[in-house]
């Protein structure tokens, strides 16, 4: 395997722990009453934001099959 696609493995994994922990605060923000919708809609955000990222770095890991 090449550096890169190395360097892509781990930036994913890196980007999968932190949405998993964005989860995690948005969970018990929801389930505990006591946040703001505007807080709440950023981390939302953000955990989007971090799933569109981990799936085109995961894209870049697929080799180009000719048509």
């Amino acid at each position: 395997m090449n550096k890169l696609a190395e360097d892509i493995k781990k930036r994913i994994i890196e980007l999968e722990v932190e949405h998993r922990d964005l989860d995690s605060v948005i969970d018990m923000l929801s389930t505990h009453g006591q946040h703001e919708e505007l807080q709440l809609r950023r981390l939302k955000k953000r955990r989007l934001q971090l799933k569109d990222h981990i799936t085109l770095l995961k894209m870049q890991l697929i080799p180009d099959i000719p048509a």
